[in-house]
């Protein structure tokens, strides 16, 4: 067993994005991404982060695990679910709308992303003064098989001149 404590850092593609040149069509796929940060700032604001945790395992399990992202229209729908899930008031769906957590929003941003540099994604980790980009992985170990995982990302990631493994994904994430 590993004792691991975590603190979270909101990210956002929208803001990690916004001053870069990519596709139309990406612009376009994330641009309502920035709704589920919004919620997920505001709770971490007003509720804290184990809150936050536990709306951000509901949002996930329904946008990724069961697919709901195949049909944008629906995200207000997935956000008062994930809400209520986590044991939240569904109202909190309205922050999605509003910029009254944008700037909490990215701080929270920018103290993750700095870490590591702007050529990334999520997640970010950091451990001991080490932040690094990853694992991205296509299945979800358990038991001893992730904390050897955990083990060998903190080995390699702690070398200080590791900067980079990668190679093609040949499989499609799985959340069993």
């Amino acid at each position: 067993m590993r004792p691991i404590e975590i603190q979270w850092h909101i990210m956002s593609l929208n803001v990690l994005n916004e001053d870069k040149d990519v596709p139309e069509s990406y612009r376009g796929m994330i641009r309502r991404a920035i709704e589920p940060v919004r919620v997920a700032t505001a709770v971490d604001q007003r509720f804290g982060q184990q809150a936050m945790a536990d709306f951000y395992t509901a949002f996930g399990t329904r946008w990724h695990n069961e697919a709901r992202n195949k049909d944008r229209s629906k995200l207000g729908d997935v956000l008062v679910e994930a809400l209520e899930a986590a044991g939240l008031d569904a109202s909190l769906a309205e922050a999605a709308h509003v910029t009254d957590y944008d700037e909490q929003l990215r701080k929270s941003h920018h103290a993750g992303i700095e870490l590591v540099g702007q050529e990334v994604g999520t997640p970010v980790v950091a451990v001991e003064g080490n932040a690094f980009f990853g694992p991205v992985l296509s299945r979800i170990p358990r038991g001893e098989d992730a904390g050897r995982l955990w083990d060998g990302v903190l080995a390699v990631t702690g070398y200080e001149f590791f900067y980079e493994l990668k190679r093609s994904r040949t499989t499609d994430p799985a959340f069993d």
